[in-house]
């Protein structure tokens, strides 16, 4: 039993809070004998364009009797004075109804489909009785604004007399015009007589720019004829009813006359009561929250204006009116528009506001109407004027504006309803507004605001790039690690897109891309350099048809002399300073150190260094003879300090030959000759730097040869030494040096 009521109320909750699309008149009000037509809107869908109208009238047990419908049904109650016409290309149907009595007094529904199921709009009508007029009485009815002739008939006999026209308050008939020339204060400059003809035997009265007060009955005489009786009803027009769908566009045309043409006119939102809160005016006011989305165009010789209004907020919806000098117009009532918000859009969602770092790059989304794929996109940038303007920035058919060259372009990717947008090498100058148009459907304007925010750049290419006639280019772009899953791509901007450059694996071209992972560098070749190599490519990032970060890069083709060519070449961008990979032995293989490229930019604001750490670009470029040179360079320094030892050593021993007599020395050596045995290349630290000791050598002659010790002031007495056994300990003492530089030759270059 619970589980059925829980299911009954989930029933009936969406028809009870879901606001329905539905949208039309909340309010009908006339009298009786007069006609009304009451139009109804709908969501522009296929279903709705073909699902059953109805005019229905509710009842006190809430249900709601079918008067009229789209089928072809009709009531006995409306027979021959009702029809139901649906507009499908306006997305609305329009129910007619005439010689109304004051039984029509109701509530009523207009909807779509059967009734009762929430697609559908409440309408209030109401009928009022007419005044009671005699048969010969004329009536008049006309909106306050408008213009109404009234035309007075008289005899023959009266031609050459006076015809005027009065207005009757009370027992008394006040002239309001007549034939000599006298015109009513009130009247003036909207009161005006006219004689037909004396042949016609009638004159008429034409009162401009009705207002309120000029309702109610009037005479006309001639001589003295009997007057003849005329009721004039000025009624306040229904507002304008207009239809926008959620994050769509609305236009509002207001038309005051031409007598407020050179006046300031606006717009305005009823809020409470009688308050009307400013929206927007021709001396370029606006309220803050239609800021970069709305725009005003004046018409100064009739005294119109529009204002159009994009990204549809549901806030949005409301009674509009139209005034001049922020006031009632004199003679015209305030031009009233009621807006309805459809929620249940066909206009997909995408971001309002967009961020991007000096530098950067932005990728924006605009929607359009799918059945109009064939139609201009256009991407404009809202200015803040005093009328507000929306300049063109680029156009699908190929059009840039020159201030963006190299930086702007529109993809009609992803399509289905969707265009890109992408702008890169953003300044704080590019923050604003920007409006996404297409020359079909003006419902689906769009408006989004980028922001430039503090930050630096995820690509980093060089920014200028000379490239030499007839030779190879290379161009690193750097990409963060959370872009290793994405697609990367670079292209050759023009003023038509950014046409994605094949890569290496898609057949020759002079053109091609190829890509380190491990790296994180994507990088342009460019073979067999031409002159039409020359202009913007563009390195980016998009997964599928989503596009996302680019960065620019201007590609200038020279002529040049081999040597500038090579140094070109050699760091893949204006002055690159290579630095040569080096070679260090590991028993008997040989590991080569990779060679990194710093690519300065003259130009950074940053002033920072690049480092190309690709090993591919560095096989290219530095082929077989760095690994030579890393590899003698070392063994030539161990030679020749090798060389210069010994020769030291040869002479020593040639002066201690003539000094000492050979059968008297003795040679006992131990270890407590030497204070370190690492210097003679023990294990326990193969690196450290041998230390000169004291060593004595003790003959017949008591001869001794003395060095300064650093360590220590005094030393035991050391055995005699042959002139041999002192070679050879020599010997052994270059051979452990020479180890020693070779493990720091090894060392160096992990630390670089």
């Amino acid at each position: 039993m619970t589980s059925l009521f829980l299911t009954c109320l989930l029933t009936i909750i969406p028809a009870v809070f879901m606001k329905s699309p539905i949208f039309g008149p909340q309010e009908v009000s006339t009298v009786e004998g007069n006609s009304v037509s009451i139009k109804c809107y709908y969501p522009a869908t296929s279903v709705n364009r073909h699902a059953r109208k109805y005019w229905c009238r509710q009842n006190n047990r809430g249900s709601c009797n079918t008067l009229i419908s789209s089928g072809g049904f009709v009531s006995k109650d409306y027979t021959d004075r009702a029809n139901l016409t649906n507009f499908p290309e306006d997305n609305l149907f329009v129910v007619d109804i005439k010689h109304l009595i004051q039984n029509d007094t109701g509530k009523y529904k207009c909807g779509l489909g059967i009734n009762n199921r929430g697609l559908s709009f409440d309408v209030s009508l109401e009928v009022n009785k007419g005044p009671g007029l005699s048969n010969n009485t004329q009536v008049y009815r006309e909106d306050w604004g408008s213009n109404v002739t009234i035309i007075c008939p008289f005899k023959a006999e009266n031609t050459q007399k006076k015809k005027s026209l009065c207005k009757k308050t009370g027992q008394d008939c006040v002239l309001v015009i007549d034939s000599t020339g006298y015109v009513s204060p009130s009247y003036k400059d909207r009161a005006h007589f006219k004689l037909q003809g004396t042949s016609q035997l009638k004159f008429s009265i034409t009162i401009n720019r009705l207002r309120p007060e000029d309702a109610g009955a009037y005479a006309c005489k001639a001589g003295e004829e009997k007057e003849r009786d005329v009721d004039l009803q000025v009624v306040k027009p229904e507002p304008g009813l207009i239809y926008g769908d959620l994050r769509g566009s609305v236009s509002f045309e207001c038309a005051l006359g031409p007598e407020k043409a050179n006046v300031p006119k606006l717009l305005c939102r009823v809020s409470t009561g009688e308050a009307c809160d400013l929206v927007i005016n021709t001396q370029g006011e606006r309220a803050p929250g239609f800021e970069g989305r709305i725009l005003l165009t004046s018409t100064d010789k009739d005294g119109s204006f529009s204002v159009l209004i994009t990204g549809l907020r549901k806030e949005d919806a409301g009674l509009y009116l139209c005034r001049a000098d922020g006031q009632l117009v004199e003679g015209r009532p305030t031009q009233a528009w009621q807006l309805f918000v459809n929620e249940e859009t066909s206009i997909p969602h995408s971001p309002s506001v967009v961020k991007g770092v000096p530098g950067g790059s932005v990728a924006v989304l605009c929607p359009y109407n799918p059945r109009e794929s064939n139609h201009l996109k256009y991407w404009c940038r809202w200015e803040k004027t005093q009328k507000g303007r929306c300049p063109l920035l680029v156009e699908s058919e190929g059009l840039v504006n020159p201030q963006y060259e190299g930086r702007l372009a529109l993809y009609e990717e992803p399509g289905n309803g969707t265009y890109t947008i992408i702008l890169n090498q953003l300044t704080a100058q590019d923050a604003g507004f920007y409006w996404c148009l297409t020359n079909g459907d003006s419902r689906w304007r769009s408006t989004v605001e980028l922001k430039v925010v503090e930050g630096e750049p995820n690509l980093q290419v060089p920014r200028n790039v000379t490239a030499w006639l007839g030779e190879t280019l290379n161009v690193p772009c750097h990409f963060p690690c959370k872009f290793y899953s994405h697609e990367k791509y670079w292209c050759k901007w023009s003023n038509r897109s950014c046409l994605t450059l094949p890569s290496q694996d898609e057949g020759p071209s002079q053109a091609f891309v190829n890509c380190n992972q491990n790296s994180q560098v994507i990088s342009l070749t460019l073979n067999s350099v031409k002159k039409a190599d020359e202009g913007w490519y563009w390195c980016g990032v998009k997964q599928g048809h989503l596009y996302g970060e680019t960065a620019a890069v201007y590609v200038t083709v020279e002529e040049g002399t081999k040597e500038s060519h090579d140094a070109s070449q050699a760091s893949a961008v204006p002055n690159g300073e290579v630095v040569e990979p080096n070679v260090r032995e590991s028993g008997n293989k040989a590991v080569q150190v990779p060679r990194l490229v710093v690519e300065e930019d003259s130009e950074d604001p940053a002033g920072a260094s690049r480092v190309n750490t690709n090993p591919s670009s560095a096989e290219g470029q530095g082929g077989g003879s760095p690994v030579l040179v890393s590899t003698l360079v070392p063994l030539a320094l161990v030679l020749g300090l090798g060389a210069v030892v010994v020769g030291v050593l040869r002479a020593r021993h040639r002066k201690n030959v003539d000094r000492v007599s050979i059968r008297s020395y003795r040679t006992d050596i131990t270890m407590s000759d030497f204070d370190n045995s690492r210097d003679f290349g023990a294990n326990d630290n193969m690196g450290a730097s041998p230390i000169s000791r004291e060593t004595s050598f003790r003959g017949k002659d008591d001869f001794m040869a003395t060095t300064e010790s650093t360590m220590e002031s005094e030393e035991p007495k050391k055995a005699k030494r042959s002139s041999k056994e002192e070679a050879d300990m020599a010997y052994t003492a270059f051979l452990l040096q020479s180890n020693n530089m070779a493990a720091s030759i090894q060392d160096g270059p992990r630390e670089a």
